[in-house]
């Protein structure tokens, strides 16, 4: 014969009941959260892309740099820049054009070496070796003339190189900033029809709390 207490002792492997009713609630609950974490992330994937344009477009204006006429580019063999005549650069379309303008006049400068493979130090020292060992004048301005054309080359594609790189810079944040808006707008989609479903969860339970 069983002891009362056996009557009352819950069965471990009863199945758990869980109301229709109750599973819309977590659902509408789970619709809420989810609506609000999608709006806030889209806001901020916005906020994003806002903030890389202007501050690519603040930028990239304060240098005043512009293209060149359409027949200039013509003339140089850049007809694939021609849309961008006279424009001022102020986009990151505009900056990655420009930093290919660039790059085609820095390999016509030193035969395609960048400025880090000219060695105008060496070709200051010959000269002060020469100057020295008493050689000739002559021989001694020749060298002169190589050290400054050497210097002259390296300074050049530092700043040209230094240039291209800040350019490139600038439409790497354009870019990154387009990904962000395009998510941006993804993302309020799927909050929208989030909130969407949350709101027919909403009214399945008024309904279903009148029958």
């Amino acid at each position: 014969m069983s002891s009362p207490t056996d009557a009352t002792t819950p069965d471990p492997d009863a199945p758990i009941e869980v109301s229709r009713r109750r599973v819309d609630q977590v659902l509408v609950g789970f619709g809420v959260v989810a609506t609000l974490v999608l709006v806030v992330a889209g806001g901020l994937l916005r906020w994003g892309a806002n903030f890389s344009d202007d501050y690519v477009h603040d930028e990239l204006s304060s240098q005043n740099i512009y293209f060149g006429d359409a027949e200039s580019l013509k003339a140089e063999g850049r007809d694939d820049l021609v849309t961008y005549a006279g424009e001022q650069v102020t986009t990151g379309d505009h900056a990655e054009a420009y930093a290919s303008y660039i790059d085609g006049h820095l390999k016509g400068i030193a035969g395609g070496k960048t400025y880090a493979e000219i060695d105008d130090r060496a070709a200051a020292e010959a000269v002060q070796q020469a100057r020295d060992e008493g050689a000739p004048e002559a021989e001694i301005a020749k060298l002169q003339e190589t050290a400054d054309e050497l210097k002259g080359q390296r300074d050049t594609l530092f700043k040209g190189e230094t240039l291209r790189g800040l350019l490139l810079s600038a439409y790497a944040w354009s870019t990154v900033g387009r990904i962000a808006g395009i998510t941006a707008i993804v993302v309020f989609v799927a909050a929208a029809g989030m909130a969407i479903l949350t709101v027919l969860g909403v009214l399945h339970l008024v309904r279903t709390a009148k029958d």
